[in-house]
């Protein structure tokens, strides 16, 4: 690969990222939806009841993100909090009614950016990409297991750019 074409792929896989995100945030806003937020409502769906611990790990995210955004949920109605049954310390996030009602909206909304991002594309091709993205998401999700290439690179820095930390959480 020439010096020119390294990194070409994650560059791409990137901004596809980003317009995607965009395509989605903007059809969840007008359901009353912000970027995110959309993860823990369908996190909730599949299993009613989470405590923030659990949503932030199971979405990637860090704690104090969860609950910033489970704060503007609860605000919203889409979402209540109730004390643990057995631990007074611990509370349990549920979706209301409200919250049930708008899955379908989220749904929706996810299902038509995702339609629009493959069109074009055969049942084969689909099948291939989602392959190769879980394969992608597979090596990018053992961060201990840094091969000797990438530890060159960083030359003993430890420190993760504060952008890249802020990014990695959204």
């Amino acid at each position: 690969m020439s010096k020119s074409n390294k990194g070409a792929a994650m560059s791409r896989l990137h901004q596809v990222a980003r317009l995607a995100r965009t395509s989605l945030a903007a059809r969840l806003l007008a359901h009353g939806f912000y970027a995110g937020q959309d993860q823990i409502m369908l996190s909730l769906h599949d299993d009613d009841g989470q405590t923030p611990g659990q949503l932030a790990s199971r979405l990637g995210v860090r704690p104090p993100t969860i609950t910033k955004t489970i704060n503007r949920l609860q605000a919203q109605g889409f979402l209540e909090k109730r004390a643990s049954d057995t631990d007074a310390r611990q509370a349990h996030i549920f979706l209301t009614e409200t919250g049930r009602d708008a899955i379908r909206a989220v749904e929706k909304s996810v299902k038509k950016t995702e339609k629009q991002a493959l069109k074009g594309f055969d049942k084969k091709d689909v099948k291939q990409l989602s392959k190769l993205l879980l394969r992608i998401e597979a090596n990018l999700s053992d961060l201990t297991l840094i091969d000797d290439e990438a530890a060159a690179d960083v030359e003993g820095t430890t420190e993760v750019e504060p952008e890249v930390e802020a990014e990695a959480a959204e």
